[in-house]
């Protein structure tokens, strides 16, 4: 823990105090660290906001005695709301395991915080590379707000500069048998590493870039690929651009799935080899007295209410609300079908909104958006071959 400079104990027993003067405490420091995401956006030491942790978490569905686990936790926020989701739904304290993962030693201490403001008892492991390794156990829950396009993720390209690579083979990592992800972008390693740490009917709900659901790239695309043909991706939602406040990139919101099967305990729909899409690109508010975007309370509920649908979900004993694909917000997808359209995982390629001059002016701009994006994964991939060629020179 950080150490107090000589002559700041005065200031720091007065802010004690002052603190403990509050009847609620959790608050101030919610307060506390928006914050200070917004001070440190662009530094990437960004915490999930309320309205996303609310959606990531809900599209999990946590339950009690489940483990569950956050790779890069930050703050520690969508821990924090697993917690408070399954506490609403038992009545009592839950006896879930929450563990948390960050890079970053002080952002873990910022966790540990929210954690013990709150009477939360969680584990965050001491600060560490959670892609340095396959994680030792299986989770039910996994949840992760994953930084985007990261690029000096592997191994090899964190040693110290003019090192020599080893010549030894390096073992074959278990979470990518069958092709190792990029080089150049840590996104499919993120993806296969979350995947390999799931449970047998365990479920992952991450943040993803755009980029990933739509690329034409070989790598990316052959990942999908397996995705789809071992049946782990339930749901992918596309979400309004700038609601995140660290970042102006589109991104959509991936679920996956372990088990779709109706059982007793989860949905009555049977939802083996098929995928739900929602398109809630336009599904946002704006903040008051602010340009900045959010989701807000009613279109968080209305994504967790189609998810509970398309799943055949019950709420308090009631009976499950049927589900109906709508124009230009929801369709339900075979995997055949996906894999005839090159496993895109794009929400608005299949959710297509009705035609309209607007509806073609944003058709147009995905395309284009899509284009560009491919010649910098091309660009990118051609500077780590250069890098490659020069090193054997």
């Amino acid at each position: 823990m950080p150490v107090p400079s000589s002559g700041s104990e005065g200031h720091l027993h007065a802010l004690v105090q002052a603190i403990g003067s509050i009847q609620r405490v959790g608050p101030l420091l919610d307060q506390c660290l928006r914050d200070l995401s917004a001070d440190q956006a662009e530094g990437s030491h960004y915490f999930t906001p309320d309205d996303m942790a609310r959606l990531m978490v809900g599209a999990a569905v946590p339950r009690d005695r489940h483990r569950v686990l956050d790779p890069v936790c930050g703050s520690g926020g969508l821990l924090v709301e697993s917690h408070r989701y399954v506490r609403e739904s038992v009545g009592l304290d839950p006896t879930m395991s929450l563990q948390g993962k960050e890079q970053h030693a002080h952002t873990s201490q910022v966790a540990r915080m929210n954690f013990a403001v709150r009477g939360i008892t969680a584990h965050v492991f001491p600060p560490g590379d959670s892609l340095a390794e396959p994680e030792p156990e299986p989770h039910d829950i996994i949840l992760a707000n994953l930084p985007f396009n990261q690029r000096d993720w592997a191994p090899e390209d964190k040693t110290e500069q003019g090192a020599l690579r080893s010549p030894s083979p390096v073992p074959v990592d278990p979470r990518w048998l069958e092709e190792p992800p990029s080089r150049g972008s840590a996104n499919s390693a993120w993806i296969q590493h979350i995947a390999h740490a799931l449970a047998p009917a365990g479920r992952a709900v991450f943040l993803m870039a755009d980029s990933v659901a739509n690329s034409r790239q070989p790598v990316t695309r052959r990942l999908r690929e397996r995705l789809l043909r071992d049946d782990l991706v339930e749901c992918v939602i596309a979400l309004p651009p700038r609601v995140f406040g660290h970042t102006k990139a589109p991104a959509c919101l991936w679920v996956l799935n372990k088990d779709k099967s109706a059982r007793p305990g989860w949905g009555v729909q049977d939802r083996r080899q098929q995928v739900l899409f929602i398109n809630a690109r336009r599904a946002f508010e704006p903040v008051p007295n602010s340009r900045a975007r959010r989701l807000g309370d009613k279109n968080t509920a209305s994504i967790l209410a189609t998810l509970a649908a398309w799943r055949g979900l019950s709420e308090n004993g009631a009976a499950a609300s049927p589900y109906n694909d709508a124009v230009g917000w929801s369709r339900s997808c075979s995997t055949k079908e996906i894999a005839d359209r090159e496993s895109s995982l794009m929400p608005t390629s299949y959710a297509v909104e009705p035609p309209g001059p607007e509806q073609d002016t944003r058709s147009r701009v995905e395309q284009l958006k899509l284009e560009l994006t491919d010649q910098f994964e091309q660009m990118r991939a051609l500077e780590l071959q250069l890098l490659d060629a020069l090193e054997e020179i």
